[in-house]
């Protein structure tokens, strides 16, 4: 596997990271499990966020309870909105981690990008953070292309993670060559596409074309660790049939399509608008049985109570009509029932 260094950090890492928010759902036991196989498989960027309920914690039994803590880099986020809670949640996940410092601690789900003297003194918390030794790079997540485009050309961040894999647009794939001008480390999340993406080797293909961009892959289970595994000394190649693969991918989802972001939510009606907005999608990718349970057909029917607030819409990062979205799901998703349309 590739190694790429991180932007201006400076960390050395191989091209295949761990995201640990799916390890939340996993027993402790199991992700511990997890987790130092993906270490002695060659994993060395762990990503996780103090908002991913136990992420943290299993991640300090892992690695700073073997003492493992040095030879990895830890990566986690803030979604705090002011000084005092950003302080809080830093104090938290380095005490939830086992360690006393950071490698990259990021802003978490960034509507703006925090600069020094405007105002909300998140960025002068950073600063300070780095000043006390607790982190060690500055880090910021967004999933709107405008906020990343302004982060990615203030010159104040050292790292950006944003949603990028093979479906990306050209203006997402021009952020990636931005940061790598800038350079600032790109990390890649959503590299499945929120589950659209089926094809491991042909999203690794893809992401080895740009050796700025660092994928974090969201590992629940052995099985899908051990796939990525597989890559780190066999890369797929981004030609012949992959190439042609991805092709077709980028017509059949080209369009308005829900990337299961949820930036949108909550949903004042309860509607999971992440998931239900591209049930089309899923039903015709994943295994249908499940998606036709009695659990989610009670999730679709919700659909028929949104009062068009629009604050989806407001909301979502690609500008999708997602009233109108929800709608057609909706539709569809009935003729599936009904049996005059087959998955």
């Amino acid at each position: 596997m590739r190694k790429i260094t991180l932007g201006r950090t400076g960390i050395e890492t191989v091209q295949n990271a761990f995201g640990a928010l799916p390890i939340q759902r996993v027993e402790h036991a199991e992700a511990v499990r997890i987790l130092r196989r993906a270490y002695e498989g060659g994993m060395t960027y762990f990503d996780t966020a103090r908002a991913y309920s136990n992420s943290e914690e299993k991640l300090r039994m892992a690695f700073s309870e073997a003492g493992l803590r040095d030879r990895i880099f830890i990566a986690t986020k803030t979604m705090a909105k002011t000084p005092e809670d950003f302080r809080r949640d830093l104090d938290t996940s380095l005490t939830t981690l086992g360690t006393d410092y950071i490698d990259v601690y990021q802003l978490h789900m960034a509507d703006r990008c925090y600069a020094p003297g405007d105002g909300t003194g998140m960025y002068e918390c950073m600063l300070e953070a780095k000043k006390q030794g607790k982190i060690r790079h500055i880090g910021i997540t967004a999933h709107k292309i405008k906020v990343a485009e302004e982060i990615a050309v203030s010159g104040l961040y050292e790292t950006l993670q944003y949603p990028f894999s093979y479906l990306a647009s050209a203006r997402e794939v021009e952020l990636a060559a931005t940061c790598r001008r800038e350079n600032i480390g790109f990390i890649a999340m959503k590299g499945l596409a929120g589950g659209l993406i089926d094809r491991s080797d042909a999203a690794m293909a893809f992401m080895a074309e740009y050796d700025n961009v660092l994928p974090i892959w969201g590992i629940q289970r052995m099985s899908e660790l051990e796939e990525w595994l597989s890559y780190m000394d066999d890369v797929p190649l981004y030609d012949g049939g992959i190439r042609e693969f991805i092709e077709k991918e980028k017509e059949t989802l080209a369009g308005d399509f829900c990337r299961g972001c949820g930036y949108c939510m909550p949903c004042p009606m309860g509607i999971q608008i992440n998931n239900c907005a591209r049930m089309s999608l899923m039903l015709r990718r994943a295994p249908s049985a499940g998606w036709l349970s009695d659990k989610w057909q009670t999730e679709m029917a919700k659909i028929e109570n949104c009062v068009n607030c629009r604050k989806c819409t407001e909301h979502c990062p690609y500008e999708l009509n997602t009233p109108e979205l929800l709608r057609k799901n909706l539709e569809d998703y009935k003729r599936v029932l009904a049996g005059e349309v087959t998955t």
